[in-house]
């Protein structure tokens, strides 16, 4: 049995991993300071983990959940472009100072393996399809630049410090428990809340830009894997399923799912920052993860659009 830590562990993707690691029956810390975590997303796996409220732009506090953990799953951060364009110094504090202090912790302590929560923004508006890792990076958002940040010294300190690391590209991950109510929300649960309300889809832009839309399982079995695999130590690595769809398709596929045929649909202006297309190309994660995405998009749509369906009350 091996100790994890998983940072940002009360959010929408960290508590899917703690689920996870609990059900296998490892030892698992969360450290998470709630400013967009909810204890309500740990209520599953509550009395079998060891909660941490700490923030990680507290060196100290960073360093007393990190000691004793043998692998650190770092989904923590100030996600969001649009966020980041608001507040460029907060998503540096967070993501890159953040980060920066639980390298250094890690170090400290040992850590068997750092496994860091990445995007795919890193890429840029890049015409390239599929990305893949090797491209030249080109970031576009504050947020993007504060991620590429934090995968350059998680191959720093793998590289002078001997710190094992991986960095996940994650690409448009969504799912159970991802929360539609903040104005930086993913577009997935503002769409599938709206549409349950009865409002119309509000789309940014032509509605034609596309996306690798990733269910949440998918990341999480990346994630642990990543944890096990000697070949992918010091390499960035896309998570993903390697496909892309429109958000016109995306409001298609809810009409149909909901049985209303086509949703209503406003559109607004686009949004600075934001890519026209991103798709993932995953034979890296294939071939030193192992990794194979086990839900497709139409039946993780299908398992959140459910979800929502039973859950709405947490969010009005």
């Amino acid at each position: 049995m091996a100790t994890y830590l998983v940072t940002g562990g009360a959010g929408f993707i960290g508590s899917h991993i703690v689920d996870e690691l609990v059900r296998r029956g490892e030892q698992v810390r969360v450290l998470d300071d709630f400013s967009t975590g909810k204890v309500e997303n740990l209520e599953q796996a509550r009395r079998a983990i060891r909660l941490i409220e700490g923030d990680l732009r507290d060196p100290a506090a960073v360093q007393a959940a990190v000691q004793g953990a043998d692998y650190v799953l770092h989904q923590a951060a100030l996600a969001s472009v649009p966020r980041s364009v608001a507040d460029p110094l907060a998503s540096n504090e967070v993501n890159v100072t953040g980060t920066l202090n639980v390298l250094l912790a890690a170090r400290q302590a040992g850590v068997r393996r750092v496994v860091y929560a990445s995007s795919s923004s890193v890429y840029g508006d890049s015409p390239t399809l599929p990305k893949h890792e090797d491209m030249p990076t080109r970031p576009l958002s504050p947020y993007a630049v504060s991620k590429l940040a934090g995968e350059c010294y998680c191959q720093a300190f793998y590289q002078v410090y001997g710190i094992p690391t991986v960095a996940l590209r994650y690409f448009n991950v969504f799912g159970p428990r991802q929360d539609p109510a903040s104005q930086y929300a993913a577009v997935i649960p503002r769409f599938i809340t709206a549409a349950l309300a009865g409002r119309p889809l509000t789309i940014y832009g032509d509605g034609l830009q596309s996306r690798d839309f990733t269910y949440v399982s998918n990341v999480v079995a990346a994630n642990l894997l990543a944890c096990q695999s000697e070949r992918a130590i010091g390499q960035v690595v896309n998570a993903s399923c390697g496909e892309r769809i429109s958000l016109l398709e995306l409001a298609a596929r809810l009409g149909q799912l909901l049985g209303g045929g086509r949703l209503p649909v406003q559109h607004e202006p686009a949004r600075p920052g934001d890519v026209k297309h991103s798709q993932a190309d995953i034979t890296r994660a294939r071939n030193v993860l192992g990794f194979v995405p086990s839900i497709d998009f139409p039946t993780g749509l299908e398992q959140t659009v459910a979800w929502y369906r039973d859950n709405m009350k947490r969010f009005r």
